[in-house]
């Protein structure tokens, strides 16, 4: 179900609860207040749970799950939100893939 990597955060429309990496609290609080609103609005809009994880090249991906008896989640509605979030804050997605390239992996940011 789940991939290998590091966990950025979580939400659920079960517990009503946002995660937050604590290894990744040295970010900014207006990026942490973002990706709590982001991930929040999705748990809300189409229910069961999100996860946001980085995989070992440094690439964020979403994950979702959702309880086989929850009857309101929606699995089109779901794809469909996931890549509105992606093409609406691309540019926050990579600068979140950046940060952890060169915080995590150790890679050495080049201007281009």
């Amino acid at each position: 179900m789940y991939e290998e990597g590091t966990v950025l955060c979580a939400s659920s429309a079960y517990t009503k609860q946002f995660y937050l990496n604590p290894e990744f609290e040295g970010l900014p609080e207006g990026i942490r207040e973002e990706l709590k609103i982001m991930c929040v609005l999705y748990t809300e809009d189409v229910g069961g749970t999100l996860l946001l994880r980085f995989d070992e090249e440094g690439n964020l991906n979403f994950e979702t799950d959702a309880n086989e008896e929850d009857l309101l989640y929606d699995e089109i509605g779901s794809v469909l939100k996931i890549k509105q979030i992606q093409a609406q804050k691309a540019d926050f997605l990579e600068s979140l893939e950046m940060y952890y390239r060169v915080f995590f992996l150790g890679e050495v940011w080049e201007d281009e």
